[in-house]
Formats: C-alpha cells, structure tokens, sequence
C-alpha cells in the first residue's frame, strides 16, 4: 500500500523541478511511511510513498521494465499476481523484484490499456511509457483506491489525495459552486468533481491517458445485472460462499501483521469467520464503543470473538471535537461529512498498534440488499394510488412552503416519484429543498443546478432493471466508491494501515449480479440470501439482529459538548461573510435543533466540515 503522485508538462523542454516532486511525496508519506522513491526525467516526475505489505526488501517504487523505458508507481494490492508473474515470465519477461507492481508493468507491455482486465485487487497506478511519451493511469473496479488529477492545458498533475497536487503553487484553490450543490445533501462531492474547480476524481473502473496535452478518460470496466435462471437457494449459497472463501484466502497474503475489524455485524463476522478458517492462529480483531450504551455494539463483537477464539481488542472512546475534528478535514482534503469517520479513525488507530493489514467488512449491503432504504416505507406503498397530477400539486405546494411548516418534509415525500424519494432518503431531504438552503448568489452562479438528476442518470441507465437493482447500482455507483471507500481509505491510510475488503471481489461483485432480487429482498428481509448464508457460519442473534451501522452520537455532542463549536462554524461571522448559504434558513435550522423540535445534526455537522474546510485550504491560501 503506498500513496502515489506526478507532474508533467506539455511542453518537452520545460523541465520538472525535483524538489517539487519531493515536496508531493511527502505531502502523503502517512500513506506510506516505510519509504519513498522519484523517477524525475525531463518534463516527466513521478513518485510514491511506501508502506512495505509485500517484497519488503526489493519492492522499492518507482519500478521500470527490462530496458527502462516504462516507469511505474503503485497503489494497492493484487492478490493473484503470482499466477500473472508466472504467465509473463513464460513469455519472456524478466523481473528484478518480488512484487506485484512490477507485475502490473509487464503486463501493461503485454497488453496495453487492456492490463487492467487481468488484475484482482485494488489498485490506482500510473505508467510512464518513455517511448509513446504517453502517461496510463488506471483506478480499481469498485473505488477503493483514490486517483485524483488535474490539468490547464500546460501541466497534468495526479496523486492519491488532493494535497499532492495542492504543493503546486500554480494550482488554483477555488471552490467548486456546482460541488458544493452536491456535497450539501450527500454529504461528500461524488465523481468526478471535488470541491476544488479544476481538480477531479478518476471515477472507479476508469483509465484515463495522457498524450501531448491531450487528456482522455475511459470506462473499462461495470457491473453487469444478467439474472440468470432460478436456482435453489443452497445452490446459490453453495457458488457464493465457494467465491466468498477465495476472496478471504487470498487476501491473507502479508509479509506483515494482519487482523480485521469486527462491528460485530454480519459483514465484518462473515469475513472474520472465514478468515478463522483459513488462518492458523488466532485472528486478530479490533473493536471501538462509545459510552453511550445505545451507540454501542460491543457485546455484539464479543459473541463473534469467543465463537471464532479471536485475539480481540477493543476500546471505549469519547472524541474530543477540538482535536478530531480538523484532523478529519486535513485527512480529507475536501469536506467530506459522513461521521462515521470518526470511529472508522479510532478503530484503525487502535488496530495499526498490533497490525498494519485488515480485512474489512465493506460492500454486502451494495451487494444484498441491506440498506433499509431499499424497502418502501408505507408512504412508499401507499403513495403509488395517488394520481400524477396530485402528487405534482402536492409537491408544488411542497417545495412552495418553508422548511419550517410542520408537515413539510412528509408532503415532499408522499409526492415524489419512486426514484425521487429514494434519493429524498440518501439525501436526508435535503435534495428537494436544496433551493432554499443556498444564496442568490450561489443559486445564479450554477444556473439552477440540481443534485437529484445527477443521480438520477444511474438508475435511468438501467431502466429496464427491477426497482432494487437499480437502487443498488446507484449505491454501487456514487455512494460506495464517493463515502465508504473514501472514508475508510483516508482513515486507515492516516495511520499508515492497509484495509482489504474481500466482499469487494470483484468476482463476488459480478456474482451477487447474477442473484435473483427476490432472493436478495424477501418480504420485509434484507440481505435474504447473504443472512441464509451466514447461518453456516454464525449465531442468528448476529445475522437477525436490528442493523445499527457505524454510528455516532453526533446529534446529542452538537448538542451538548460540541454546541459552542457548531454555532461558531455554522453561523460565525467568519462563515456568514462566504454568503454561500441562506442566513435566516441557517439560524431557523440551527434553532430548531437546539429546541428539539427537529434533529438537523445532519446539516449542521455537514456545515461544520464545509467551514473548516474553507479554512484549512482556502483562507490559508489567500493568506
């Protein structure tokens, strides 16, 4: 796992300052404390930080082919790169390391772009071909490893986190009107934007090639629905569970201490009771709680622990908002409001003291049907009955009447279409009142944008697909890669941890594609399939059990400890005077969460972030 970057310019006579490349180096070297290495060369710079997994003696980055003329540097894992090593020396290649990365260039001379079809992991890389002057730069299928670039017609920069390109002094640091659009009701920016103009996101399954300026960006890769014929359900399990178990197996490829999160929901103990079955020695498993009783799943992890024998650690914490918080905007780099963050750092930090790989439980939700979302509410149900032209005046009078009218947020929702309450629900509602949260002034620099449509193309790009597959694409598409592969990667690459998520096989991914949705939802059951699989491996008090997710008392610290801090960030001067927001929209949200008659954490805490944001990266700029 290593954190990688580059710069080069159009012009082949301007040359790249090395110091420049160092500076973008070490701007992530918490990614990759172990080493880092530069291949500087003209107007061509590339580098990378390393945290030593795998050939931690002659891994070294930037790594070259037999004749030097490609270059490479690495980001990520590719558990079946023994088999491709050994296919390629077949062939004639010839290798000088142990690695995989080494791997993923002669493949690349092999095959060109095509490469990224052959590889099994994560991964965001770049290779320079001196003899094209061509730079290929691909990220992963799913989006677990972040690929960032940027380009003005006379540079092109890339690194994993934003801060690389930022060591450009040349780079602008302006915020993006048309991501803040979206940020506000998802709480992060979605691919390919970021909240800087100018700068983006390699989305996930993507390539992009840079060749004399010209920039092109292309989709290798997308999840496929082809429902196949009905199969009995331990048929099925029998298939899943058979890819499942591989996914696991080799993912324990480590030349370092390895152990694995444990929620003790049914994800992260699917993979860690798989994991028992592979490993030798006890598994190591780490777990965080709060003191809030109802915010805690302890007892949960524990059950999972004594069954499988695990070697368990686990902590209480209690955040300090003044400490934690700007360490998540600078981890960050653009605002970024999941809150589960929060745990997802204190449960990596806890774990890097013993491990430096886990495994994660990411993905079954995206992958089975787990999110409650997916089912209709009975507003849901009972809605279908009225007819079009109603519900179009109900949400005329919807979006007419102010946020504050008792009853406003449910007219919305009983008058929206199916896909448009889906997205009400990921948006917290926000989605449908966007118009009202934001100043004139914003409103007129992005022309009416709306943040629905955006995501409303994924699920109109599978039209002809049953109501929760297309729901789950668009989860698979925008929130898994943009919140939960961003979270836990920035979190756990804080501390120089690598996660692995064996749920993510793309193998698995493909698989679970192929499932039936009636066995994915039955009746009111989430998750039908993946639950019947686990009960070959755990207690139904685990699989059954109400799904909490990775939650924090937010609503209660902005009320109670952090509330000094929240009206300072939300409604300060310092905030106010950016007149990105609606004033007398901002104090009535803020005011109706303190009273308790509404809880508005959700956008408070989002407003938070955004301001501290605007403080680390942008007011230091202009200063």
């Amino acid at each position: 796992m290593c954190g990688i970057t580059g710069i080069l310019y159009h012009d082949p006579s301007k040359v790249v300052d090395p110091a420049l490349v160092d500076r973008m180096c070490l701007s992530i070297r918490h990614r990759g404390p172990d080493e880092k290495g530069a291949w500087v060369h003209g107007n061509v710079g590339i580098g990378m930080t390393r945290l030593s997994i795998i050939d931690l003696s002659g891994g070294s980055q930037p790594i070259h082919n037999e004749d030097e003329s490609m270059w490479i540097v690495f980001n990520g894992e590719i558990y079946n790169y023994p088999e491709l090593r050994k296919e390629l020396f077949g062939a004639g290649h010839r290798f000088y390391t142990e690695s995989d990365t080494e791997t993923i260039l002669h493949l690349y001379e092999s095959h060109g772009e095509e490469c990224v079809h052959f590889l099994r992991g994560m991964f965001a890389f770049a290779i320079w071909d001196c003899g094209k002057q061509t730079l290929f730069i691909a990220r992963d299928r799913l989006g677990k490893k972040p690929l960032y670039y940027y380009s003005d017609g006379k540079k092109f920069l890339f690194g994993s986190e934003i801060k690389t390109i930022l060591q450009d002094e040349d780079v602008p640091r302006e915020m993006s009107p048309s991501a803040l659009i979206h940020y506000i009701p998802y709480g992060y920016v979605p691919d390919p934007e970021t909240m800087f103009q100018g700068i983006r996101k390699l989305p996930p399954g993507h390539h992009l090639t840079w060749k004399g300026g010209d920039v092109q960006v292309g989709k290798y890769w997308d999840v496929r629905y082809r429902v196949g014929k009905p199969q009995s359900v331990d048929a099925c399990i029998d298939q899943m569970m058979e890819i499942f178990s591989e996914a696991v197996r080799i993912r324990l490829i480590s030349e370092v201490p390895l152990g694995a999160f444990l929620s003790g929901g049914i994800d992260s103990s699917m993979v860690v009771a798989m994991m028992a079955k592979h490993m030798g020695e006890p598994v190591k498993t780490f777990s965080i709680g709060f003191e809030n009783q109802s915010y805690n799943e302890l007892k949960y992890a524990r059950m999972v622990s004594k069954r499988f024998g695990t070697d368990h650690h686990e902590e209480i914490v209690n955040p300090d908002a003044d400490s934690i918080i700007p360490d998540l905007v600078r981890s960050f780099d653009e605002p970024f409001a999941d809150s589960s963050a929060i745990p997802t750092f204190y449960v990596s930090r806890m774990a890097k003291k013993h491990v430096t790989v886990v495994l994660s439980g990411d993905g079954g939700d995206e992958l089975f049907g787990g999110y409650g979302r997916y089912r209709d509410s009975w507003f849901g149900t009972s809605s279908r009955f009225i007819p079009k032209p109603v519900k179009s005046l109900l949400m005329g009078m919807g979006r007419s009447l102010p946020e504050s009218f008792p009853g406003v947020s449910t007219l919305r929702y009983i008058a929206s279409d199916d896909d448009s309450r889906y997205i009400w629900k990921m948006a917290k509602g926000l989605s449908v009142i966007h118009k009202e949260i934001f100043s004139k002034e914003i409103q007129e620099r992005v022309s009416g944008t709306d943040p629905a449509p955006a995501f409303l193309q994924y699920m109109n790009s599978v039209n002809g697909l049953d109501k929760l597959t297309r729901r789950m694409y668009l989860d698979l598409k925008t929130y898994l890669p943009g919140d939960i592969m961003t979270k836990v990667d920035r979190m756990s690459m804080a501390v120089s941890l690598e996660t692995r998520a064996p749920i993510l096989d793309h193998l698995l991914v493909e698989f679970a594609a192929s499932i039936l949705p009636d066995l994915k939802m039955k009746g009111a059951t989430t998750k039908y399939i993946w639950k019947k699989a686990a009960e070959r491996l755990l207690p139904k008090e685990i699989i059954y059990r109400e799904k909490q997710g990775f939650a924090i008392p937010i609503s209660f610290w902005i009320k109670k400890e952090w509330s000094e801090i929240a009206d300072e960030l939300v409604l300060g001067n310092r905030a106010l005077a950016r007149e990105n927001f609606n004033v007398k929209f901002l104090r009535n949200f803020v005011r109706e969460h303190r009273n308790g008659r509404r809880d508005n954490s959700y956008l408070i805490w989002t407003l938070m972030i955004l301001e501290l944001w605007y403080r680390e990266y942008i007011d230091q700029a202009v200063h």
